[in-house]
């Protein structure tokens, strides 16, 4: 496994590029709402990556995927295909996932929207996903093992019912898009690796209401849960630095550090 360090120059350009992806799932946020497709959502946020931001929405043409964003609704798990015939509907929850270049630099987020009134199990499940992932950014710092982040996040969610995605897993991100190392939502094998500053990855764990696995449609993308529950992810690009860890694709309207500092 080869992790790579990040400069300081090369630090600043994924802080551009994670801020330019927080700002998408910003700008589209106003516009998720029963009614609009999902090809819609997908062109509100083609248009503002190319047109406003001048980056490249990495999706496109990614392992021959044609969509800036996947958009995953109630119980598809990831990679849902955008199109203009699947309009949202009342209570219905939605991930919504972009990754954006900018000067060869990605940034990659998803967040959980709810279209409507909410469903009480659908509004519990995207809470206690997103508080799995500050819970796992929050003991980020050199020195720990890398599984920690997985245990921490497998411990919380299970605790409440539910249970974290073992197929899919977080990555090493940086100029290339998918690297070392694999990030696991769960207490899995981490080959040892020790978290060091300078390393970028991303943590974006899936939590289902039910049972773990999932099944993957004819079209090669779609992924769903295989019991047919409700599924929601949250995703940040983070940076490890000296004492602790920087969220390098943390929304203006988020109630959540930037930085964290530990002593």
């Amino acid at each position: 496994m080869s992790i790579k360090l990040k400069t300081p120059e090369q630090i600043e350009k994924m802080r551009i590029a994670g801020k330019l992806a927080a700002e998408v799932l910003e700008v589209v946020e106003p516009y998720v709402k029963p009614g609009i497709t999902t090809g819609e959502l997908d062109q509100i946020c083609y248009d503002h990556i190319v047109n406003v931001q001048k980056a490249i929405p990495a999706n496109i043409g990614y392992l021959g995927y044609q969509h800036t964003s996947c958009i995953s609704i109630n119980d598809v798990v990831c990679h849902g295909i955008p199109n203009f015939e699947k309009k949202i509907k009342d209570g219905d929850i939605l991930n919504i996932d972009i990754t954006v270049i900018k000067d060869g630099y990605h940034g990659d987020t998803s967040k959980m929207y709810i279209a409507g009134k909410p469903t009480v199990t659908g509004e519990r499940l995207c809470k206690v996903t997103q508080e799995s992932l500050y819970k796992a950014i929050s003991i980020i710092k050199p020195g720990i093992r890398l599984k920690e982040i997985g245990k921490t996040i497998q411990k919380y969610v299970e605790s409440f019912g539910f249970s974290t995605v073992r197929e899919y897993c977080g990555h090493g991100i940086g100029d290339v898009y998918h690297d070392d190392p694999q990030v696991l939502h769960y207490a899995g094998d981490d080959e040892g690796v020790i978290l060091k500053s300078g390393m970028t990855f991303t943590i974006e764990p899936m939590i289902n209401t039910g049972d773990w696995r999932t099944r993957t449609m004819k079209d090669g993308w779609t992924v769903k849960t295989k019991d047919h529950g409700l599924s929601a992810q949250y995703e940040h690009t983070l940076l490890v630095t000296d004492n602790g860890v920087e969220v390098l694709t943390l929304r203006s309207n988020e109630d959540f550090p930037r930085v964290i500092e530990h002593k």
